[in-house]
């Protein structure tokens, strides 16, 4: 068996032939043959599902955004489940999930990430357990192992397993594989690590091989809805999945190595890194002072979205969404530029919180 990082460029590539293209072509149909491509996919999708299934150890479909794999997870779950979720997670997840809540579809039960007993209570009466990890923004890592061993447990003890969701998209499928863990399902936002160059908007869904039932359902959400991806997109993205290997080893080096200069700064009060990848997140004093360092920054961009070449920054806590999360909390995507560069700036934005805490 190939390396993942070998996979990740020899997946859903056309079988090696005398004049015949060496990458999947680019096709744009919205019909192939009788059948409307919104129901049969078209070969660049399959292509792209072909090779993160590969990665991830499971049966993929691809979906026309992160948002729409989380939606048609939740369009599985009966009238009046109960969804267990991080408190820390992707504030668009926790949004959707709270629009179920709020029509009567589902109660919520959140979570500490950390809390694995709770967690393993939950397993034994909730529905669904979404689990993040490492989770966004506060970077917590959260017991796969534990926490998807009491779920098949409480299928033997009470004749009930919840359905386990991961979302995987800081860690990648190169940093870990949850449903070799047991879990049910995986969830990607494609827009981010896997495309790789902020040009796309694109989602994932992976099945573990013996939820088929599951892997077709997803597929008739995704049919119903016209949550369709883009063949362009798809096209993107399996050529953004090509290089995660080399870009993901480059930026998690150079987020290491920002994380022991940020460590010993004076204006930083903590670092949240969970010991790989390329997600760092640091808190200030303050809100005032994480917004006077974005203001400050040159070199890195002030944006919301991650995973692309370029690295970026965020208070995470001026969004709605994310008013809970530290008021100085600082999330940085760390991507392709001189690790020197980046350092620079980032010390030049955090030389004036030097001098306003001295």
């Amino acid at each position: 068996m190939w390396s993942a990082r070998t996979r990740a460029i020899l997946a859903g590539r056309p079988a090696a032939a005398d004049g015949q293209p060496a990458n999947t072509p680019l096709v744009p149909a919205s019909a192939m043959g009788l059948d409307y491509s919104r129901e049969v996919g078209t070969p660049t999708w399959a292509a792209f599902e072909t090779a993160v299934g590969s990665l991830e150890g499971g049966i993929a479909t691809a979906f026309a955004s992160g948002m729409a794999t989380v939606t048609a997870v939740l369009d599985l779950l009966p009238a009046g489940a109960t969804v267990a979720v991080p408190v820390y997670s992707y504030a668009g997840t926790r949004g959707a999930l709270d629009h179920a809540h709020n029509q009567g579809k589902i109660t919520v039960r959140r979570i500490e990430p950390t809390d694995t007993d709770a967690w393993i209570a939950a397993a034994a009466d909730a529905d669904l357990l979404w689990l993040e990890t490492p989770t966004n923004p506060t970077l917590d890592v959260m017991d796969l192992d534990a926490i998807l061993s009491a779920a098949d447990t409480a299928a033997k003890t009470t004749d009930r397993r919840p359905l386990t969701v991961v979302d995987n998209t800081f860690a990648t499928p190169l940093g870990q594989q949850p449903l070799a863990h047991g879990a049910d399902v995986v969830v990607h936002s494609v827009t981010k690590f896997i495309g790789g160059h902020s040009d796309l908007l694109l989602g994932v869904t992976v099945t573990a091989p013996h939820r088929g039932d599951l892997a077709q359902a997803l597929v008739d959400a995704r049919t119903r809805t016209g949550a369709t991806p883009g063949t362009l997109e798809s096209w993107l993205a399996l050529r953004g999945l090509r290089t995660l290997g080399v870009r993901l080893a480059e930026a998690s080096s150079t987020a290491a190595f920002l994380v022991d200069k940020l460590s010993g700064h004076p204006a930083v009060t903590h670092v949240r890194y969970p010991g790989s990848g390329a997600m760092v997140a640091f808190d200030l004093a303050d809100g005032d002072a994480a917004e006077r360092v974005c203001a400050a920054l040159e070199l890195v961009h002030n944006a919301t979205s991650l995973g692309g070449v370029e690295t970026t920054i965020e208070r995470r806590a001026h969004l709605p969404g994310d008013a809970h999360v530290p008021a100085g909390l600082l999330r940085l995507s760390v991507g392709l530029e001189d690790p020197a560069d980046l350092w620079r700036d980032l010390e030049s934005a955090l030389a004036g919180e030097t001098a306003q805490t001295s």
